[in-house]
């Protein structure tokens, strides 16, 4: 089984920051578009700034991606504003 690198990291296409859930075992990328709209990033946020509101989100963010794993399992997981948006 193949281990990912655990250290968050924007995309080299800015679409999101990626990390790993689960020891390492399950890729995940959360949108931009979701880190700004429920985390307060700003539009031209830098890389740092990107990673700061990643980090700052943590908690909720990696709640998020193990419920929904639990519910859909995959090797590889996106987050969009849908998963954070409360019905």
């Amino acid at each position: 089984m193949e281990t990912i690198d655990l250290e968050p990291r924007v995309l080299a296409n800015r679409r999101g920051v990626a990390f790993a859930l689960a020891n390492g075992t399950v890729e995940c990328v959360i949108t931009l578009t979701a880190l700004q709209a429920y985390f307060w990033l700003e539009p031209q946020a830098s890389e740092t700034q990107t990673l700061k509101r990643f980090r700052d989100g943590y908690g909720r963010i990696r709640a998020i991606a193990e419920r929904k794993l639990r519910a859909h399992p995959a090797a590889r997981l996106e987050l969009t504003p849908d998963d954070f948006a409360r019905p």
